[in-house]
């Protein structure tokens, strides 16, 4: 219950100090812009880059698997599932980057550890990502 208070506490200073958030929201946006992820799939024969602001920003795919893509069904599938999982990883990645950078940005703030640790989703979406 005290812990709660405090985070309240925390929260309510920071609103009244808004350059300061809005400081932070820039910051976080900025480095998450400029951090990226790869996620990958079939023992690296896909590779997708992923921004910390969740965009994808690059593919790779081996000239062996690319040449699936032409052959029967079954290989058409099995390229698309590793382009899915390897996405999938990157997407999971760039999420726990979101969690990492922003829980840093809420201690620099000095918002409790407790509340720093659930810090990226609610957050996040208001800067955006």
């Amino acid at each position: 219950m005290f812990d709660q208070m405090r985070a309240f506490g925390a929260i309510a200073s920071l609103m009244k100090d808004r350059q300061k958030l809005t400081d932070a929201a820039v910051r976080v946006r900025e480095t998450l812009e400029a951090s990226s992820v790869v996620g990958s799939a079939g023992g690296g024969a896909v590779l997708v880059t992923m921004s910390g602001a969740m965009k994808v920003v690059g593919v790779h795919v081996e000239p062996a698997l690319a040449g699936a893509f032409s052959a029967d069904a079954r290989s058409r599938e099995l390229a698309q599932q590793l382009i899915a999982e390897a996405t999938n990883d990157a997407l999971t990645q760039a999420q726990a980057l979101v969690r990492e950078i922003m829980g840093q940005e809420a201690k620099l703030l000095g918002l409790p550890e407790e509340l720093a640790s659930q810090i990226g989703g609610p957050f996040s979406s208001a800067l955006g990502l």
